[in-house]
């Protein structure tokens, strides 16, 4: 899954997971997931998560190395924050040929800035799970509480409208090289990212779907 922040990447690759019946892999859960344990590496991520910083790519791609070999995987899966620059997609090159497989599809969502700065302004995360909503197009079925573990849901720091022109900069910057070098191997696919959830499943079918 690659597109700007706030492109609707979790919720489409949670419908994806759920159609073809593989793992959604998630960078940000599976840095929670290490960072909870109470070993050197837990702790040295957890550090750097608690200090705003980006862990390091070697880290990520150790704990995504260990994570697609584990059986789940074996039918294929979809990435959702992996990988994030050069460096990453070639170490994702690495992985999945010791593995004997490859990479069938990126697919891109296109979504407006304005229309990114709106849907952020709206979005909450769980600060315990880390579970995303979005108080009109996916809300909470209780009002600004977590449906999975029950916190109260809070809006990132983030989510402010300068932060947010600064961070699809950012993106524009570092991710081009990437999508470039995805579209020569032609694997990119671009879907909308401003669709009604409803309608996510059907275009999701007609974009991966057609040769």
């Amino acid at each position: 899954m690659m597109g700007p922040p706030g492109s609707g990447k979790g919720t489409c690759a949670r419908i994806i997971s759920k159609i073809y019946g593989i793992p959604h892999i998630t960078t940000g859960d599976l840095l929670r997931e290490v960072a909870s344990e109470e070993t050197e590496r837990g702790r040295m991520v957890r550090g750097y998560m608690e200090r705003g910083e980006l862990v390091p790519d070697e880290i990520v791609i150790g704990i995504m190395e260990e994570r697609l070999s584990r059986p789940d995987c074996e039918g294929g899966f979809v990435l959702d924050g992996f990988p994030r620059n050069l460096g990453q997609a070639e170490a994702l090159d690495r992985i999945l040929e010791g593995k004997g497989v490859s990479l069938t599809h990126v697919l891109n969502l296109v979504v407006g800035d304005d229309v990114i700065i709106s849907r952020l302004s709206l979005r909450r995360s769980c600060p315990r799970c880390g579970a995303v909503y979005h108080l009109k197009n996916n809300p909470p079925r209780r009002d600004e509480v977590c449906d999975e573990c029950g916190a109260k849901l809070v809006q990132r720091s983030d989510d402010r409208e300068e932060i947010v022109r600064h961070r699809l900069e950012v993106y524009e910057e570092k991710t081009r090289p990437l999508l470039e070098r995805y579209r020569r191997a032609g694997l990119v696919r671009e879907m909308s990212g401003d669709l009604p959830i409803d309608e996510i499943p059907e275009a999701v079918r007609r974009v991966l779907e057609s040769g």
